[in-house]
């Protein structure tokens, strides 16, 4: 009764499958692939700032120093989104 056999996780697996269907559950993998490599990067970026250097985004994204942010900064999108 405590462990399952491989039966027991095939029927398992058809059964969400049949539930919920293959593009669902492959939309479901990406966006926690997704989560997973947000949750890596931004322990990378906490690791830098407590190291005290900043990581540059290989996205090419906007790269912030957090010692020399001005407090008085707008951000202009956020202000057009309102």
């Amino acid at each position: 009764m405590g462990s399952f056999s491989i039966w027991h996780w095939l029927i398992v697996l058809l059964i969400v499958v049949m539930v919920f269907g293959t593009k669902k559950l492959k939309n479901i993998g990406s966006d926690l692939g997704g989560a997973v490599k947000g949750f890596k990067d931004g322990m990378k970026d906490g690791q830098a700032e407590a190291d005290g250097t900043t990581n540059t985004p290989a996205s090419g994204g906007q790269v912030t120093n957090n010692a020399a942010a001005d407090k008085s900064t707008i951000d202009v999108e956020a202000k057009q989104k309102s």
